[in-house]
């Protein structure tokens, strides 16, 4: 346990979003069930609200006072093959999880960042690079263990307690904390992706957005993708071919054959010269060098848009509101959807129809990454039906969109249900009804 001037207690509360402070009044660094079990006890007893943090990734806001339980200690993998999943501890980030099932020839189904939690990601959805053949990482748990609010450890199923199953997956940290969690795992061993790059200044990235658009259009469910836009400043700490450059790029992830992903990708190499070319087939352990997703700690803010549809006029006004010049720096990414991820699952992840998935992100504090990003964000309004709780960056003053209009409600009387305190309201809070 810490509290406030207590040695290790600013160690503790860190983590990766370095934007938002977290000052809790009192931290539980928790090695087991029994000590988050402790914790949400004591908190209870306190009448004091109850934060999670595993990475601290996905912080939803600064936060003063109550209590925080860390679960970084309980990191624990086990693999059972024979039944294709893994029992996946609350503080396991992904890269252990994905290393763990290679020797099976198995994978998770993780996102683009090894360093992020496995758990905290999956009870937010979770968008996989294999996303469009295999849906949210939510659709392929199997059972969560989860401490609710009365102080209980529960093993909670879809056949044991569809309710709260159903609450979990898509809920994020509102309804308990999730201390270990059973997944389904999927017969990857390999798989052809990587990044084809430009310089926004020699292909202009609208030519490349619209034509990203118009090739998602063509593509199998066994590929999933995204384009990505990263104006970099002129500084010494980056490496030449990228100081001072407006890099366009898209990201690919394809379990067909490498043949098939060269000629699926030749449109796209057909566009201009390439300022980086990384597509190629690869063990799925590799999988995390497509995105190659920053894993230094810093501070970002931003918000998410699923769209029903990519208009490519708005989107390149979003990249004018966004690109070079633009202070502070912002980085832009546009997920193609649909496929798998449209299937209906037995949990709470809402937007299932959408066909695009937008994140804006600013390298700076909220106030001014939201004076700068919400005119981008309105721009595509006419085609937004929602948000998505993975990528909701920080705003957990903004809940609206983050579930549909049938979600919330069921959502909401569950909250009343399991937890009639809101003890669990340091995320992006659901309120009871």
């Amino acid at each position: 346990m810490f509290r406030p001037g207590d040695d290790g207690y600013e160690g503790e509360v860190a983590g990766f979003q370095t934007g938002l402070t977290q000052r809790p009044a009192v931290v539980f660094a928790a090695s087991s069930p029994a000590d988050v079990a402790a914790a949400v006890a004591y908190a209870a007893a306190e009448g004091l609200p109850v934060g999670v943090q595993a990475t601290g990734h996905g912080l939803p806001g600064a936060a003063e006072g109550g209590v925080l339980i860390t679960t970084k200690r309980m990191d624990g993998v086990t693999v059972d093959p024979g039944s294709r999943t893994a029992r996946v501890q609350a503080g396991v980030r992904w890269g252990r999880v994905v290393e763990a099932a290679a020797p099976y020839g198995l994978a998770p189904l993780n996102g683009s960042a090894p360093g992020a939690g496995a758990v905290s990601y999956t009870l937010s959805g979770g968008l996989p690079l294999l996303a469009r053949e295999f849906g949210y990482a939510a659709d392929h748990v199997r059972a969560l263990d989860v401490v609710t609010a009365d102080g209980r450890l529960r093993r909670v199923t879809r056949e044991s307690d569809p309710d709260l199953y159903w609450a979990l997956l898509g809920g994020g940290h509102n309804f308990g904390v999730v201390t270990e969690m059973e997944i389904g795992l999927v017969p990857v061993t390999r798989l052809y992706g990587g990044a084809l790059a430009f310089d926004g200044r020699e292909v202009a990235p609208e030519t490349v957005l619209r034509a990203y658009e118009r090739w998602t259009r063509t593509v199998p469910d066994t590929l999933t993708s995204s384009f990505a836009a990263v104006p970099y400043p002129d500084v010494p700490a980056l490496p030449p071919r990228l100081r001072g450059r407006y890099v366009v790029s898209v990201r690919v992830a394809y379990t067909g054959t490498g043949a098939d992903g060269e000629r699926l990708v030749a449109p796209l190499r057909a566009l201009g010269p390439a300022l980086g070319d990384t597509l190629r087939e690869m063990p799925y352990a590799d999988s995390h060098t497509i995105h190659s997703d920053p894993d230094v700690p810093h501070a970002y803010h931003g918000d998410s848009a699923v769209l029903s549809g990519l208009d490519v006029s708005a989107a390149a006004e979003v990249l004018s509101r966004t690109g070079p010049g633009v202070s502070p720096m912002c980085v832009t990414q546009i997920n193609h959807l649909g496929g798998a991820l449209a299937r209906k699952a037995a949990n709470s992840v809402s937007h299932r129809e959408g066909r695009f998935l937008v994140r804006l992100v600013a390298m700076a504090d909220r106030a001014t990454a939201r004076e700068l990003l919400d005119p981008a964000f309105a721009v595509l309004s006419p085609w937004t039906i929602g948000r998505a709780l993975n990528f909701a960056f920080g705003a957990d003053d903004r809940t609206d969109g983050l579930y549909d209009a049938r979600t919330r409600p069921r959502l909401a009387a569950l909250k009343a249900e399991y937890d009639p305190r809101a003890m669990f309201r340091r995320n992006y809070t659901i309120e009871s009804a």
